[in-house]
């Protein structure tokens, strides 16, 4: 059995309180997001991890510029020795449950698709974008990581104890804390419990395909499979439910008009009126055993698995839209939060929408164990990890 390496690193961090300068992912930032985020402070990461438009062809390496002279003017300094970040998450969840996940960053082994250690938890999307590529390039910096599961037992009793602070922020509502780790003992009994099992990546499919693809480039150029870029900068949190929360990636639906896609489901699905959606009706949709398909005035519609249905297809939401689907015609586009998905019907950027359900702990254990893949955007890992807590040099 193969098993994933994971090693500490000197990591680049800000010297600057953390307010200001950290950001959320480069995926989940709308363009007046990174206005605002750049308006804050002058040394906020998005100016490095979101190269914009308006400074021309050249923005990646612009962005790199940014990048040491920020070092260079000591606003981030590089950690003396290797070491490994506790990165700890607090909020209540949509349930009003209190959470406290922790997890650990630090450098996640390359490993080539299918070669085990490393494992999707879903399928994938294309992305034609080398916005990251392009970026790793210039900037020879992970500057966001990826977030794993780690499938080995006891890592969060490794975790739990504190060290030493290097900052916290509270964010809409979810204080984010970190803490370096340089004791020796510790750093490899971390990296050991993490190498005992699979990893599988939660959120960051595409990022960790980026790394494989610049981590090849570096190999050609270089001669060398022991420089910086085998690795990755991750986040590594275990796999259980309370250190968990999932919500769903809901389904729109395009180049068909919304009576099409309601009579395909009704040969799947008995459909019920249910009413104006609202954030809500999420937690009916749970009550009912339903899934909820949405018009463009945002009224909805239960769908209720007809029964012999969906025998022979995992009892997961997605995957009974795609075989319902599977001959429509639809194109289909993915939308996590219900006002969102509202809008998208209401202003015909979507001709119907389809409400599903999160998908359990249990349900993504037993994927990763049984070695299969869920559809794509199956799961919607919050709260997001911030970016700039901490950045890992390719050199």
């Amino acid at each position: 059995m193969r098993v994933p390496r994971f090693e500490p690193f000197a990591a680049l961090r800000y010297t600057v309180a953390l307010d200001d300068v950290i950001a959320p992912p480069y995926d989940v930032v709308s363009d007046a997001e990174v206005d605002a985020l750049e308006a804050r402070d002058e040394h906020n990461i998005v100016r490095v991890d979101i190269p914009r438009e308006r400074d021309g062809d050249e923005r990646y390496e612009v962005a790199a510029g940014r990048l040491r002279a920020w070092i260079d003017a000591g606003v981030m300094v590089i950690d003396e020795t290797p070491s490994l970040t506790l990165y700890r998450m607090r909020f209540t969840d949509s349930t009003g449950a209190d959470r406290d996940i922790v997890g650990v960053m630090g450098g996640l082994e390359v490993v080539d698709e299918g070669a085990g250690g490393i494992l999707p938890h879903e399928r994938t999307t294309p992305k034609a974008s080398t916005d990251r590529l392009d970026l790793t390039r210039a900037t020879r910096c992970n500057v966001s990581p990826i977030w794993g599961l780690s499938l080995a037992d006891g890592l969060t009793e490794l975790l739990t104890p504190t060290a030493e602070p290097m900052g916290a922020v509270t964010v809409d509502g979810v204080e984010h804390i970190v803490e370096r780790v340089t004791d020796a003992e510790r750093i490899i009994a971390i990296r050991d419990a993490i190498g005992s099992d699979d990893v599988l990546i939660a959120d960051g499919h595409h990022r960790y395909g980026i790394a494989r693809t610049y981590r090849d480039e570096v190999r050609r150029s270089t001669g060398s499979e022991e420089t910086p870029a085998e690795l990755t900068l991750a986040f590594i949190s275990e796999l259980v439910a309370d250190q968990l929360s999932v919500d769903a990636i809901h389904r729109l639906y395009h180049a068909t008009e919304f009576d099409a896609v309601r009579d395909r489901l009704a040969a799947s699905f008995d459909l019920e009126p249910a009413g104006p959606v609202d954030a809500s009706t999420l937690a009916r949709m749970s009550e009912r055993g339903a899934l909820c398909l949405v018009d463009a005035a945002g009224d909805g519609v239960w769908l209720v698995p007809k029964r012999g249905a969906f025998d022979e297809i995992r009892a997961l939401d997605g995957a009974w839209l795609e075989h319902a689907l599977r001959d429509g015609g639809a194109e289909v586009t993915y939308q996590h939060g219900v006002d969102r998905v509202l809008d998208a019907v209401r202003s015909g950027a979507a001709s119907a929408a389809v409400l599903i359900r999160p998908v359990s702990v249990a349900e993504i254990e037993r994927t990763a164990r049984e070695g299969l893949l869920m559809p794509p955007k199956s799961t919607f890992f919050t709260p997001k990890l911030r970016t700039g807590l901490v950045v890992r040099p390719l050199v």
